[in-house]
């Protein structure tokens, strides 16, 4: 009896040991359960996969890495930033030049209208004054530098003839006399009280017209003014002199204007103002 007894203890720790582990270790460790597939897939996760593995004697091929697909989206970037680099220049150029420069203009043309004799006139009068000025200021004049067509008048050794020119607030009083052509302005040479050639081109213009710059002397007392309006003032004596001298000047004086008085003055300071007709800033706020 006693070993009947035995083996059913036996049996019974083995019952005993089976229920501990449970059902789910039991079918685990009998068969490829859950864990073993988990166990299983960590080793191919690691390397362990002999599939993975080349055998020997072959050579392993290389995937093709990220970095040699980038070379020639670098490469063309590079050329478009030289291609952008080479056409900087011609947009600057571009920019440069001003729309429309090489545009020929368009010539518009207008129907004459008729002038009448008074416009006619007062465009010559503009024109002879415009071109009388102009060759003023360059100190050299064909027309002026021309002498009249007649023979200057003999003078007598005593004669003595006056005259007062005027310009702006410049007052000349000029006396002609028989002489070699000299002029003194204030007891001093031409050259010397008018240092510009300017100014003494309009000083000797009547007498160069008229052609007695080398039969008569000239001598002037002027004052008031500035050194233009004196200038213009002993042009205007010395040619109303002039025509005392001989009266048929007359006409060859007034046509080239230096028998008119220049009325232009500079115009007065009003009240309220700075100027004549400058006004003060005005702020509206």
């Amino acid at each position: 009896m006693a070993d009947d007894q035995k083996p059913n203890e036996e049996t019974s720790e083995e019952q005993t040991s089976e229920e501990q582990q449970g059902p789910d270790e039991g079918i685990n460790a009998a068969s490829g359960g859950p864990v073993a597939e988990e166990e299983s897939s960590s080793s191919q996760a690691a390397g362990d996969d002999p599939s993975s593995t080349p055998p020997a004697g072959e050579v392993p091929e290389v995937a093709p890495s990220e970095d040699s697909e980038e070379e020639p989206a670098e490469k063309e970037q590079a050329e478009t930033a030289s291609e952008s680099d080479a056409e900087k220049p011609d947009k600057a150029e571009k920019k440069e030049a001003i729309p429309g420069a090489d545009l020929e203009p368009i010539a518009v043309e207008q129907e004459a209208r008729p002038l009448s004799a008074e416009e006619k006139a007062r465009l010559e009068a503009e024109a002879e004054e415009r071109a009388r000025r102009e060759a003023a200021l360059e100190g050299d004049s064909d027309e002026d530098s021309k002498p009249a067509s007649r023979a200057p008048a003999k003078l007598e050794g005593d004669a003595r003839f006056l005259a007062t020119g005027k310009r702006k607030r410049a007052i000349a009083r000029v006396i002609l006399l028989p002489g070699s052509g000299t002029i003194e302005v204030n007891g001093r040479p031409l050259e010397e009280f008018f240092p510009r050639p300017l100014h003494q081109t309009i000083a000797r213009q009547p007498l160069s017209t008229a052609g007695y710059e080398g039969s008569v002397d000239v001598r002037v007392r002027v004052h008031g003014g500035g050194v233009g309006g004196q200038a213009g003032a002993v042009r205007h004596g010395i040619a109303r002199a002039l025509i005392e001298v001989d009266p048929e000047l007359r006409g060859e004086l007034k046509r080239r204007g230096l028998l008119t008085r220049d009325s232009r003055v500079k115009e007065r300071r009003k009240a309220g103002l700075k100027k004549a007709r400058k006004r003060p800033q005005f702020s509206k706020r």
